[in-house]
């Protein structure tokens, strides 16, 4: 996909919004041109292959207005009927599992393969949050997710990273300003020129990019590198941008 297709797709107005709580679009308003119900987004969070604060994540996401969140298992995921995962809004990856993916796993496992390889081919937004841009290194399906080729990383916990906004006039930082967050990062390569990045921070045991969107397919997707634990979970800031993430993506604003 080039840059062109890229930026006719994202051609969408910037919507100021000017505190940093989080104020979804009023019903009437018509942000999308696929998905322009106003009920509450139906978001699949998929976990797996990495450990994590359960009560905080849960926590995150009950905090997210106008989000249902389905909070499972990469296993639950693809051995669900494709009806099923057709049928969230967005598909949020929390995952970092390294080998595959491969339908030649046990029946419990279903078919991850095949289940994520028809990511894209409908309008259903994808979010893919912190360890899960790490994810089946070696499959190019997942690194054309990303934007990024070699996704071999470096990672340094607990880091002080004065997030910029790369990108003022993107519906997810519209309004916003540059904030501090404590957060793991990676030193990896940066994002190809298809992507969009709209944070940024400039420190040694980073990458440039903090967040970036793009397409893949039919489907708006949104890369976080931040959020590892309750450290930037628990930022107010961190909290807007994922949010804004799952409504754009939905093509909400």
């Amino acid at each position: 996909m080039g840059s062109t297709q890229y930026e006719k797709t994202l051609g969408t107005a910037s919507r100021c919004v000017p505190s940093v709580a989080f104020q979804a679009p009023a019903p009437e308003l018509q942000m999308g041109t696929e998905r322009t119900t106003q009920n509450p987004i139906q978001c699949a969070v998929i976990t797996g292959g990495h450990g994590y604060d359960v009560r905080n994540f849960h926590r995150l996401f009950r905090s997210l207005p106008e989000v249902d969140a389905y909070i499972q298992h990469m296993d639950d995921f693809a051995s669900g009927r494709a009806s099923v995962r057709d049928g969230y809004d967005v598909a949020l990856f929390y995952t970092m599992l390294m080998e595959g993916p491969s339908d030649d796993g046990p029946w419990y496992a279903g078919k991850p393969q095949a289940a994520l390889a028809r990511l894209g081919e409908t309008a259903q937004g994808i979010v893919l949050l912190h360890h899960a841009i790490l994810a089946y290194p070696q499959w190019p399906v997942w690194s054309e997710m990303v934007g990024i080729g070699d996704r071999s990383f470096g990672h340094h916990p607990e880091q002080t990273l004065r997030v910029e906004i790369a990108n003022s006039e993107h519906p997810i930082t519209a309004g916003l300003t540059a904030w501090e967050m404590d957060d793991e990062t990676y030193l990896m390569e940066e994002p190809d020129a298809d992507s969009d990045i709209f944070l940024t921070a400039e420190h040694i045991k980073s990458m440039r990019a903090i967040a970036w969107a793009r397409m893949h397919k039919r489907a708006r997707v949104v890369c976080i590198q931040s959020g590892h634990d309750n450290l930037s979970w628990a930022n107010p800031n961190f909290g807007e941008i994922l949010a804004r993430a799952i409504h754009w993506t939905a093509r909400r604003i």
